[in-house]
């Protein structure tokens, strides 16, 4: 039986086992009905313990006795005690609690495989002076392969012939495309945004840097499960005990105390009914699951219970850079003419005239302000873009360059020094600089500055202010942009500790360092964070503008890339913590005080049951308060 066809067999016996117990229970108001209720209860008891009972048959192969075992005995002494509905509640809702439970976890895997969909099935390969689709499996090293604008690429390489811009934000996380000339080196999965190329194969698709990225995640995820493991002795500790407590009070009394075996039995059932975990088993899914569903109409999706336990105990926080803190688009941020006859919004015109024939993300920065004016548009001819530098293009009777310092100096142009106090200031901010230049046949001469810069997500800054607010010892930005960008950023929203030109591999090692000293939760968005997604204690994706694998690899997703939901995860988390600890504080007094009055008073089944039940009913309750919207921090 498939992992599916197990889960659906699982929901619908735990249907049936509600409607069954109901009808049991209706049919209990009518007379004559006794054979009635027995049918209804047996299918109850049958399709509810289904499941139960293979993980205890599994559990006993193995010598282990586990809280499926307990919920059956339990289960059953109360029907040979003339209380099946109790019985058969124990049995619903523990199937209905294991169902809901194993929803979330469905896609775990699929999630790592749909990562490899980035990278194309074949290759342009040249053969013979002609280039031929390839299946990238039949890719050998050395081969040449063939990129035209707006390919994605199939494998690492190098490239041999061409020059231009790649869009690496599928891996790197960072907006801006990267300029790619001869020796330059290409990825898997990234996508080629203007001139055609020629790259050298260096690495075979299972070698990839996206199979590598996948490889980590993989690793990381398996480091988790180990953390099971003390909740699952703890509850084979428990079963052991009432089930040996059970069986001593059935066969000591009457053997060694003479007393009847009748009243012994009915005193040990009573027992193993009021200590059967049912309010400690319904409080952990009933919490969980309120918490879950309240969350999930505020846009906040946990993927499991743990989870969100985990991330109410979090006392540090690392937080991605571009797509997370910032939103990944381009803000023209100053645009300052350097002659006098020539006013700001001149400047602005003829850049956007300049890059109305680009589709570079800082080229739509300065469209976006041309149009947010409502500036008139010019017309430019003999556009010309020279990859990772800047563009040429005609507007009216003068050619004008827009690019890059660097460039502006490759051709001969000097700024004077209150022009490179403006480059100079605008880079100290972690912004990139434009020189609008004007050219000849004999000079080049600049006419205005531009810098742009990513903007900062509204809420950014209140975030991490509540975050101090709940306790959170460390704020770390991990990223891979520059430090002066970086910095510029961590200090506008309240970061002190900042790590910048990071790789996917370096934001694993920060994270696996970070875990030696604290609990530490991970918020990003992009490819190259899935791997320290994976290795954090809980990982938080932005949804909005996070890829598939790091939502899918995350613990926790926000469905928008607003920061007040992340603000309404935390404050659920902890408000999920504390209900938590009531219910299973209560719950263990509740077993505690009626096993007491169980063995050494006269507590009768009636009344144990009733305590038992209601004991259940309460903690529901409780936990029900979590549908609400979380209490402020």
């Amino acid at each position: 039986m498939t992992s599916f066809q197990s889960k659906r067999l699982d929901s619908i016996l735990t249907i049936a086992a509600g409607a069954f117990l109901a009808f049991g229970f209706w049919s209990s108001k009518y007379e004559n009905s006794q054979s009635l209720q027995t049918t209804f209860y047996v299918l109850c008891y049958l399709t509810g313990g289904y499941s139960g009972l293979l993980a205890s048959i599994q559990s006993l192969k193995k010598r282990q006795i586990d809280v499926d075992l307990l919920m059956l005995l339990a289960a059953l002494g109360a029907a040979y005690i003339g209380a099946p509905l109790e019985g058969g509640m124990l049995l619903f809702l523990f199937s209905l609690s294991n169902t809901l439970q194993s929803y979330a976890l469905e896609r775990s895997r699929k999630a790592i495989h749909s990562l490899m969909k980035l990278r194309p099935a074949s290759v342009l390969c040249k053969i013979n002076e002609d280039f031929v689709d390839t299946p990238v499996e039949k890719v050998t090293l050395g081969a040449v392969a063939l990129l035209r604008p707006g390919d994605r690429i199939a494998l690492d390489g190098e490239v041999v012939q061409g020059a231009g811009e790649i869009d690496e934000s599928s891996l790197t996380g960072e907006p801006l495309p990267v300029s790619k000339t001869p020796g330059s080196a290409v990825f898997a999965g990234t996508i080629n945004q203007t001139s055609s190329l020629h790259y050298k194969v260096t690495r075979l698709s299972s070698d990839s840097t996206l199979a590598r990225i996948v490889h980590l995640v993989e690793k990381a995820q398996s480091e988790k499960a180990a953390t099971e493991s003390f909740l699952e002795r703890a509850e084979r500790y428990y079963a052991g005990i009432i089930i040996a407590a059970t069986l001593a009070l059935i066969t000591i009394p009457p053997l060694i105390l003479s007393k009847d075996f009748d009243d012994s039995f009915y005193r040990a059932m009573t027992v193993m009914v009021v200590a059967s975990p049912c309010a400690l088993i319904v409080s952990t899914p009933a919490t969980i699951l309120a918490a879950i569903a309240g969350a999930a109409r505020r846009g906040v999706l946990f993927k499991g219970g743990k989870h969100l336990e985990r991330l109410g105990t979090i006392d540090t926080i690392a937080l991605d850079k571009t797509g997370t803190l910032t939103s990944g688009k381009m803000l023209l941020k100053q645009a300052i003419p350097f002659h006098q006859e020539m006013i700001r919004s001149d400047l602005i015109q003829i850049a956007a005239a300049i890059e109305t024939n680009s589709e570079h993300p800082i080229a739509r920065a300065i469209e976006n302000e041309a149009t947010h004016l409502q500036l008139p548009r010019l017309s430019s001819e003999d556009f010309n873009a020279i990859p990772g530098k800047g563009a040429i293009a005609r507007v009216g009777t003068e050619r004008y360059l827009i690019g890059s310092p660097s460039y502006y100096h490759s051709l001969g142009g000097q700024l004077a020094p209150f022009q490179n106090a403006y480059v100079t200031e605008a880079l100290d901010r972690g912004e990139t600089t434009l020189i609008v230049a004007k050219l000849d046949t004999q000079n080049v001469e600049a006419v205005g500055f531009l810098s742009v810069a990513d903007t900062l997500r509204p809420g950014a800054a209140r975030f991490i202010r509540n975050l101090n607010k709940i306790g959170i010892k460390r704020c770390i930005m991990l990223t891979g942009d520059s430090e002066q960008a970086a910095n510029m950023i961590a200090k506008e929203i309240g970061i002190d500790e900042v790590q910048a030109n990071l790789l996917p591999e370096d934001k694993l090692r920060a994270i696996k360092t970070l875990n030696q000293s604290g609990n530490v939760a991970m918020v990003g968005d992009g490819i190259n964070d899935a791997p320290a997604l994976a290795a954090a204690k809980v990982s938080i994706a932005m949804g909005a503008a996070g890829t598939e694998v790091a939502i899918e690899t995350a613990d926790i997703v926000s469905m928008s890339s607003q920061f007040e939901q992340l603000e309404s995860a935390f404050k659920t988390a902890r408000q999920t913590r504390n209900i938590l600890f009531q219910n299973l504080g209560f719950a263990l007094a509740v077993i505690a005080l009626l096993a007491t009055l169980a063995l050494f008073g006269n507590l009768g089944l009636t009344t144990g049951v009733i305590g038992h039940e209601g004991s259940t009913v309460a903690v529901c309750l409780n936990a029900l308060r979590l549908l609400r919207q979380p209490a402020a921090i």
